[in-house]
C-alpha cells in the first residue's frame, strides 16, 4: 500500500514523522510524496497559532481530493488540544493526539478490518515516560535531528504546547546515544539537539543528568563533527552552565535564545521568568569566550497590553543584542492560554505594522552580522544545490547560510573550510580552501 506524509510545524513533529515513516516502510508499505495519489495520508500537526490550525485542515481537505477513498490520520498537537473539533472534519479516519504514535500502524490495520473512525487521544497531562521513536536515517541527507524530552511545564500565558505535549519526561542518555551513533554510522557529521523544551532535560529522572551531560557524551562520538541546540531557555542559562557549555569544542557557535519581547513590563504578562537585563548578561558573557557567536531568537508583536513605548523597548534591545537572526510572529490569541483574554489587546493593523518594522530591524542586524565575516574563514556543511544556478550552499557552525561555486569535487555532506568574499542580508558567498 502507499502512504504519505505531510508534516507542520516544529524539528520535533519532523523527527516523529520520519520514525513514523520508517516504522510503515519496515512494513512494506510504499512512501510516496503528499501530493500523489496514495492508500494512507498521515498529516502531523501543529496548533502553535490559529493559522496552524487552519494548515492542518486544509491538508486534510488536499488529500482528501488527491485520493477520496484514502485513509486520512491526522495525529500531533491540533487534535490533543482540540479532539472534538477534529473528530468533525470530514474525511478523517484516525485521531491521534501526541502519545501513542507508536501504535498508528496498529490502528491503521484495525481501520482497514472495522471500517469505523478510531479517537485515540490520551488527555492527561502527567506522563510515565518517554515514548521510544528511533530513527536510523532522516529526510534531511546532512543533517539529524535528536529528539531528546518530550513536554513542558513553563506555562506561558500564550502558549498551548504544554497542554498539547504534556509534563517534562526525558529520554535516557543511552537510549540518545545509540540514535546518534546509528546516525553518525549512516554518515551524518551534524546533530541537532531538539525537544519541546531541551533546557528541562534531566529533571524527571531518578539519576542525575543534564542537557550538558547530553552534550559532552554526544561530542564523545568520534564520527560526530558538529551538535546544535535547538531553542534554549534564558532561565537555564546561569554562569555555571555557560562556562561549561562554551568548553564543548563540537557544539556550533549559535544560541537560539528565546526572547518573545524587549519589554519587562510584557515578559512579565507572558509569564516569562527572566528580565531583559538578565538576558543581556547572559549575551555578554557568551560572547566574553567566542567572539563569532550568533544569537537568533523569536520575538511576539502585539502582545496583549503592549503599548508604543513597549513595542520601541523591544526594538532598541534587539538592536543592542546583534541578533543575526529573528522569528517575528504577530501575537495570535490561542483559546485555552491565559492571554486569549487579556485586556488591551492589539488591533490586527498595528500587528502589522510592527511586524514589519521589526522585520526590517531584523534584516539590517544580519546584514551586519554577516558583513563581519567578510575576508574571514567559516566551517560550512555543504547541504544542496542552491537555487542560485552554479552554486552549492550549507551552514556554518554559527548558522550563516553559505554559497560557494559549485565544482565535481565538493561533496554533498561534508564540512568545508570556506573564505568569505561577499556579504548579504540573507547569505554570503565565499571560496572553498581546499
Amino acid at each position: 500500500m502507499k502512504i504519505a506524509f505531510y508534516t507542520l510545524g516544529c524539528k520535533v513533529n519532523q523527527y516523529e514523522t520520519q520514525a513514523i515513516a520508517e516504522t510503515f516502510e519496515r512494513l512494506g508499505y510504499e512512501i510516496v510524496d503528499f501530493d500523489q495519489e496514495a492508500d494512507i495520508y498521515v498529516i502531523n500537526t501543529c496548533t502553535v497559532t490559529n493559522v496552524s490550525d487552519r494548515k492542518s485542515r486544509q491538508a486534510i481537505k488536499r488529500a482528501k481530493k488527491t485520493s477520496p477513498n484514502s485513509i486520512v490520520v491526522v495525529m500531533g498537537c491540533y487534535p490533543q488540544v482540540y479532539p472534538q473539533e477534529v473528530q468533525k472534519i470530514e474525511g478523517v479516519d484516525i485521531i491521534v493526539g501526541t502519545r501513542d504514535r507508536e501504535k498508528i500502524v496498529e490502528y491503521v490495520t484495525e481501520y482497514l478490518k472495522q471500517k469505523k473512525k478510531i479517537l485515540a487521544v490520551n488527555d492527561e497531562y502527567k506522563r510515565d515516560s518517554f515514548e521510544e521513536l528511533k530513527i536510523s536515517s532522516f529526510n534531511e541527507r546532512t543533517r539529524a535531528f535528536i529528539k531528546i524530552e518530550e513536554g513542558c511545564e513553563q506555562f506561558c500565558s500564550y502558549c498551548i504546547i504544554p497542554y498539547a505535549r504534556g509534563s517534562v519526561v526525558s529520554r535516557s542518555l543511552s537510549s540518545i546515544l545509540d540514535e546518534v551513533e546509528r546516525l553518525a554510522s549512516n554518515g551524518y557529521k551534524e546533530f541537532v539537539i531538539t525537544g519541546i523544551n531541551i533546557s528541562a532535560y534531566g529533571k524527571d529522572l531518578d539519576y542525575k543528568v543534564t542537557l550538558l551531560d547530553v552534550i559532552e557524551e554526544i561530542s564523545k562520538i568520534e564520527k560526530v563533527r558538529r551538535i546544535r541546540l535547538s531553542s534554549l531557555e534564558p532561565i537555564v542559562m546561569k554562569e555555571d552552565f555557560i562556562k561549561r557549555l562554551v568548553r564543548m569544542e563540537k557544539l556550533c557557535h549559535h544560541l537560539h535564545l528565546s526572547l518573545q519581547s524587549g519589554s519587562d513590563k510584557i515578559l512579565k504578562l507572558m509569564n516569562r521568568h527572566y528580565t531583559t537585563e538578565e538576558y543581556r548578561q547572559i549575551v555578554e558573557i557568551v560572547k566574553g569566550y567566542w567572539d563569532d557567536v550568533a544569537f537568533t531568537t523569536d520575538i511576539i508583536v502585539g502582545f496583549p497590553g503592549e503599548s508604543d513605548e513597549d513595542f520601541e523597548r523591544t526594538v532598541e534591545f534587539v538592536k543592542e543584542i546583534g541578533f543575526s537572526r529573528i522569528h517575528v510572529f504577530r501575537f495570535s490569541p490561542k483559546k485555552g492560554t491565559k492571554a486569549y483574554d487579556m485586556p488591551n489587546q492589539v488591533s490586527s493593523a498595528e500587528k502589522e505594522k510592527r511586524s514589519e518594522i521589526l522585520k526590517s530591524v531584523a534584516r539590517k542586524l544580519s546584514f551586519g552580522f554577516h558583513k563581519k565575516f567578510e575576508g574571514k574563514i567559516v566551517d560550512v556543511l555543504i547541504e544542496e544545490n542552491s537555487s542560485f544556478v552554479g552554486y552549492f550552499e550549507g551552514y556554518s557552525g554559527n548558522y550563516i547560510r553559505t554559497l560557494v561555486p559549485k565544482t565535481e569535487s565538493i561533496k554533498v555532506g561534508e564540512i568545508y573550510k570556506v573564505k568569505v568574499k561577499e556579504a548579504f542580508e540573507q547569505y554570503v558567498i565565499g571560496d572553498i580552501i581546499f
